[in-house]
């Protein structure tokens, strides 16, 4: 079929190539052109015609396609008609064939004009068809003019189908001001970005500076979210480079863009030592952070993975996914409860893990104080059966993922995450395994995060609702908190807690508002933002560490270590009797008061003797 359309459009062109040296004598001679110059126009033009069709070969024309052609491509028929021509009238000289020399340039621009027409005209019916139809076109403003944004110039006139319409550029090289790239003008820099997208009528904006730093990029992403217009972004730099760029890789911009601080990025060097060739295992491995754990563990060509978890739908999903992109590393699959010791046992003595990662863990701060009891039995007395088993399968090393909210918890999950961490260093005293515990704040596009309630909030026209106009919370995305993990892991030497410096807290109205904006509304405005009060157990603020002045430096300048403390395994396995006692008893009261003594820094904002007697259970 390809070699079929070739075919038909040389015969267009020979007939287009005829037509300019017909048209052109018709000129030359106003419109009556002698009997004896047709005669010579006759027998030479078969062989013009072939020479003009091989020059055409040679220089690809026909195996370009032409729907994507740019400048590049029509500068190829330029000089394709040019040599060809200068060829073809050589020859028509050296063999004194007595055709007007004055017709030659205008038989080259004929060319030149007709071959383009050919190709660009199913680009002109569509155009026509479109205004037909009463379509209206997306206004696109280009946020760079450098060679990213030539490339989004380049992809949005070729997706014709997509019906973009490139306006203007945006660029802080004022030497670009008022000139034109393509066709399209570069109206000014950041600060005329609302002014433009009003004078121009933009519908679109497409940030198309990978390679900005942080704070211009914020900057200029600030500008274009506080006008109308919805705001998207290329992919990172890798993909230019590898000409990945195209529309349908434009995306949405995300929050991340403007959280304050650059990406995390970890010193991965130690990690193929610690990983490469282990048998591994993941509990919870399904959930956000297990999951990416085991994506970025892969690329270590680990042993064997063990997958765990007691949920079947997200486990199958990422076992399909591993099998497609990763189909040499022996997966297992382990459906099963942390909750359940003799099951726990069984499965560490017969999987044998060198390396464990316990992410199982009951999570959504409201949800776990309405049901303390569950968050105890999978927080507290599941990373218990976990941790023990670990020990008497003599397990190198176990990382548990705990959160920013262990810290002088106000909360039942805080509460939970800091007696497991207080387990793991008790254990870490006599036990040959290293026990460690691996700290973060919250993380983005997890589930039951707040970007993607606000995400979901926006879609249904609001209200965005927001706790307290002054909640601020620590963020790191997904992919930050798997490589701290395996950092950790890769630095532990037994009973550190590793903390993840994140940089400034981000207010969280900021971030509602900054999301409105983004989406291509205003706020408080278009989408409105209420204010619902703190739930139970939330704080105002978080903390990472529970004392900064003696948090203790590793070899990477953001990861910190908290003095390891001292934990009686003997005393604390007293309480825990107890406390699993209370949980069975399902006394709400009374379990509160035990968390409250095995962890002293645990203050409950809602603690009252009224709300918490005997009979509201």
């Amino acid at each position: 079929m390809r070699r079929l359309n070739e075919f038909l459009l040389m015969i267009l062109d020979a007939v287009l190539l005829s037509i300019s040296y017909w048209f052109a004598l018709l000129v030359r001679f106003d419109g009556s052109i002698p009997v004896h110059v047709a005669k010579q126009y006759s027998l030479y033009l078969g062989l013009a015609v072939l020479i003009k069709l091989a020059v055409l070969i040679f220089f690809d024309i026909y195996r370009i396609l032409w729907r994507y052609a740019g400048t590049r491509e029509y500068f190829r028929i330029f000089f394709a008609a040019t040599i060809s021509n200068f060829l073809v009238s050589a020859l028509i000289i050296a063999l004194r064939l007595g055709m007007p020399r004055s017709i030659f340039p205008m038989v080259m621009i004929l060319d030149i004009f007709l071959l383009s027409a050919l190709r660009l005209s199913p680009r002109m019916l569509h155009e026509i068809k479109f205004l037909r139809s009463g379509g209206s076109r997306i206004r696109v403003m280009i946020l760079g003019a450098g060679e990213a944004g030539v490339m989004v110039l380049r992809e949005l006139r070729r997706m014709k189908a997509q019906n973009y319409e490139p306006v203007c550029f945006i660029d802080d090289d004022q030497t670009k001001w008022g000139r034109s790239i393509n066709g399209i003008r570069v109206v000014g820099g950041r600060d005329d970005i609302r002014a433009s997208v009003k004078k121009y009528g933009i519908d679109e904006i497409i940030f198309a500076i990978p390679s900005l730093p942080l704070a211009d990029r914020r900057a200029y992403l600030k500008h274009a979210s506080q006008s109308k217009a919805q705001v998207k972004t290329i992919p990172g730099i890798y993909e230019l480079i590898e000409e990945k760029v195209s529309i349908s890789a434009l995306r949405q911009v995300d929050i991340t863009d403007l959280l304050g601080r650059d990406p995390i990025v970890l010193d991965t060097s130690s990690l193929e030592y610690f990983l490469s060739g282990k048998r591994i295992m993941i509990t919870g491995a399904g959930g956000s952070i297990g999951s990416e754990l085991v994506r970025q563990i892969m690329e270590y060509k680990p042993g064997e993975l063990i997958l765990l978890d007691i949920y079947e739908n997200n486990l199958y999903d990422l076992q399909m996914e591993l099998s497609r992109h990763w189909p040499n590393v022996a997966i297992r699959v382990v459906i099963d409860s942390v909750r359940n010791e003799e099951r726990m046992s069984m499965q560490f003595e017969k999987l044998k893990p060198e390396i464990v990662f316990h992410a199982a863990a009951h999570k959504h701060v409201p949800l776990m104080e309405s049901n303390p009891q569950a968050a105890v039995l999978n927080n507290v007395f599941g990373t218990f059966n976990v941790i023990k088993a670990s020990h008497e399968n003599k397990v190198e090393k176990f990382i548990l993922i705990s959160t920013d909210k262990a810290v002088n918890p106000t909360n039942i999950m805080g509460a939970t995450k800091r007696l497991s961490e207080m387990i793991a260093q008790a254990f870490n005293e006599f036990s040959s395994t290293e026990f460690v515990a691996v700290r973060f704040g919250n993380v983005l596009g997890s589930n039951g995060s707040v970007i993607p309630l606000f995400q979901k909030q926006i879609a249904e026209g609001g209200p965005v609702t927001v706790t307290h106009p002054d909640i601020t919370r620590y963020f790191m995305t997904i992919p930050e908190a798997a490589q701290l993990v395996l950092q950790a892991g890769s630095f532990a030497r037994g009973g550190e807690i590793f903390i993840l410096d994140m940089g400034q807290p981000v207010k969280i109205a900021d971030l509602a508002r900054d999301l409105i904006r983004l989406s291509g509304f205003h706020a408080d405005k278009d989408i409105k933002i209420k204010y619902v009060g703190l739930r139970p157990g939330e704080k105002l603020y978080e903390e990472l560490l529970l004392d900064k002045t003696k948090a203790k430096e590793t070899r990477h300048s953001k990861i910190f270590i908290e003095p390891t403390e001292h934990f009686s395994i003997h005393e604390l396995m007293d309480d825990l009797n107890v406390l699993s006692e209370i949980t069975d008893s399902n006394n709400r009261r009374e379990l509160y008061e035990q968390l409250m003594k095995m962890v002293p820094t645990f203050h409950p904002r809602e603690y009252d003797d009224d709300y918490y007697r005997t009979g509201q259970n």
